[in-house]
């Protein structure tokens, strides 16, 4: 995306102009979410990766954006990221 930029080319005094953009490539999943069970009352870690390593990744439940927390762990590691659920109930599910 840094290349983006407007590019000459001179011969003498005539000049030729171009424009270059280079879009960003989208981040994909590489590895998706995989159902899970657990017993109630373990930890259940959770993670997927993704095609771009610093790319913002958001967990939610129900709608709603997890956070770090004693229930929540959310963590991300070059491709990784990571969610743990520290003793899970039943309305984990």
């Amino acid at each position: 995306k840094s290349d983006s930029d407007t590019y000459s080319c001179d011969i003498g005094d005539a000049q030729s102009r171009a424009k270059l953009v280079v879009q960003e490539k989208p981040c994909i999943f590489t590895k998706e979410l995989v159902d899970t069970e657990v017993t109630e009352g373990e930890d259940v870690i959770l993670h997927c990766e993704t095609s771009k390593s610093d790319s913002p990744v958001k967990w939610c439940k129900d709608g709603k954006s997890l956070r770090n927390s004693s229930k929540y762990n959310i963590n991300r590691s070059g491709f990784e990221a990571k969610l743990v659920i520290r003793r899970a109930e039943e309305r984990d599910s």
